[in-house]
């Protein structure tokens, strides 16, 4: 292993949301690539999430609340952030939560970034896009104009609206519009936690799934479609984005110490778009999870609660260009592929990544 590359092992690494479930496959990843020198940041009060991080291995571990008077008192070397730490209830309608910790917190995260000229990457959604009316291109010009249906979307996208203001940022930054993830490390999600989980956990308790009914005409039942992308696809492309963003800083610093203009020309500063890019429908994803349990498919429809039916998103597909374009060339698992590598490695087995 050359020097550079042990010296980049020992990069320090901030992830925050780092005991749910984004946040700790990430942990698991990069652990897998050989970086240990992790400061993790979440509430660890939550005893249902400790599976997700008991076994990981890090530096420290701080409490989301503490973690600003840690790193002013401490002063670290922090070399890069993934900010994965957010409240994610859809349901949640007090939007006085979301804004607290998702856009305070994360304007907090970001005036440090800037400040101390460290690498940024934080989770946006796919909900910021509301019921699609202007497509699902992650570019900046529609951002201004985007009608989230629920006040997480809301909040997502109002830092996203701050995020492309600013004028003093980070080195590099990336918001990532994050799809429908699926994977393992949901089992403390609840009713937040993916289709797949929620179809394993009936089909063990009743030997059947139950779907939507389509009130659309245009939709039979069970079609409604969905860009479902796996969480191992997720973490890889973060990791990608954190190469390649220091082998720039590392550029920049070599040839102009302390000053940092433009990104690079292919992998800017901005929003990405974070789908598998093919929408999918719920008849496919659990009929793939049925035979990850090595079982013959049987799906009930039910009706759609009345008062979810206006704001129930019925095609979604991440526009992936802009990732492409910017070099990512890693082939994406395929929705059978990724299903059954979680129903068969995780939850038929109770197991954590």
């Amino acid at each position: 292993m050359s020097q550079q590359n042990e010296l980049s092992k020992q990069s320090s690494i901030v992830v925050t949301g780092a005991a749910g479930f984004i946040g700790s496959c990430m942990v698991q990843y990069l652990n897998e690539q050989g970086y240990e020198n992790l400061i993790l940041v979440d509430d660890f009060g939550v005893e249902a999430k400790r599976v997700n991080w008991e076994s990981k291995i890090y530096s420290h571990i701080i409490e989301r609340q503490s973690f600003f008077d840690w790193i002013e008192q401490n002063d670290p070397q922090i070399d890069y952030v993934f900010h994965l730490g957010a409240r994610t209830d859809t349901t949640e309608f007090n939007y006085a939560i979301h804004q607290e910790l998702n856009v305070d917190y994360s304007k907090s995260i970001w005036k440090y970034c800037a400040a101390k000229q460290v690498p940024l990457v934080y989770a946006s959604s796919a909900a910021t896009y509301g019921a699609g009316e202007l497509g699902y291109d992650d570019e900046h010009s529609i951002i201004d104009k985007l009608h989230p249906l629920n006040p997480y979307g809301v909040s997502k996208n109002e830092f996203d609206k701050l995020a492309i203001l600013q004028i003093h940022t980070p080195p590099f930054w990336a918001g990532l519009k994050f799809f429908n993830v699926y994977g393992p490390n949901e089992y403390h999600k609840g009713r937040m936690a993916s289709v797949i989980f929620h179809s394993v956990n009936q089909i063990n308790k009743e030997g059947y799934v139950k779907l939507f009914r389509s009130h659309k005409k245009e939709f039979r039942d069970g079609e409604q479609l969905r860009d479902f992308v796996y969480v191992k696809d997720v973490v890889k492309v973060m990791y990608w984005m954190m190469q390649q963003s220091q082998k720039e800083t590392e550029k920049q610093h070599s040839t102009a110490a302390g000053v940092f203009t433009s990104y690079t020309n292919s992998l800017k500063s901005g929003m990405y778009n974070l789908g598998a890019g093919k929408a999918r429908s719920f008849n496919d994803l659990v009929k793939s999870t049925f035979k990850g349990l090595d079982l013959q498919p049987k799906i009930e429809y039910i009706d759609m609660p009345e008062d979810i039916r206006d704001k129930y998103q019925y095609y979604t597909e991440a526009n992936m260009q802009k990732l492409i374009s910017a070099g990512y060339t890693e082939p994406f698992y395929s929705l059978e592929e990724g299903v059954d590598d979680y129903v068969r490695n995780y939850l038929k087995e109770g197991k954590i990544w």
